[in-house]
């Protein structure tokens, strides 16, 4: 079951990275940012595949995926929001922490082949809040990016709960680790048909 979510997520990843691409030079920065992100994750995620399908440990990649998935749309929030103090917050917090992550990894420069949890929870923590920063300003604005930010605030919500939760779980019992990973997989094609929709919307 988990390995249909898995390719079916990717395969929407795809779609929508090329569809997506095709306005990518008559849009702003924030849509070109999400362009970017897109291809990105894209492309991590094939590699991991192959890795897996090989039977060669990929939780190294894991890494790039949050950190770049972060840098990206901490970016893609930080030109798609106009007020000022909320920019520089943005910046701020986005800076602090990947300096926080880098003080960790020079510590513990071992934790580059595990799964970190603590990685997992400020980058994905960080975005949340600017989702839901972003969602509180379209109350009364324009609803811009209205269900991508969504499917960003739905999917990182979940997948951290899952993540934290289930790593507490899988130390108990190894059996539900894979249930962590399937229901993370089942939340990831909820997050890409939220935008595939986005797009479908902006075409009517």
């Amino acid at each position: 079951m988990i390995h249909f979510f898995i390719y079916f997520g990717i395969l929407l990843l795809a779609t929508n990275t090329i569809v997506y691409f095709k306005g990518f030079f008559k849009n702003e920065k924030a849509f070109k940012i999400f362009v970017i992100y897109n291809a990105v994750m894209l492309f991590i995620q094939v590699i991991s595949l192959l890795f897996s399908l090989k039977g060669i440990n990929n939780i190294f990649l894991s890494h790039f995926y949050f950190i770049l998935q972060f840098i990206l749309l901490s970016s893609f929030y930080f030109y798609l929001i106009n007020h000022t103090l909320q920019k520089r917050a943005i910046l701020y917090t986005s800076s602090t922490v990947l300096v926080i992550l880098l003080l960790q990894y020079i510590i513990y420069p071992d934790l580059i082949y595990k799964f970190n949890l603590l990685e997992v929870f400020l980058t994905s923590f960080a975005v949340i809040l600017y989702s839901t920063l972003h969602l509180y300003n379209m109350l009364n604005s324009k609803k811009t990016y209205y269900y991508i930010n969504l499917g960003i605030l739905i999917y990182l919500f979940g997948s951290t709960v899952l993540f934290l939760t289930g790593n507490l779980i899988a130390a108990l019992n190894s059996s539900k680790n894979q249930l962590t990973w399937t229901l993370n997989a089942v939340l990831y094609v909820v997050y890409q048909l939220f935008i595939l929709f986005e797009w479908k919307k902006s075409k009517k």
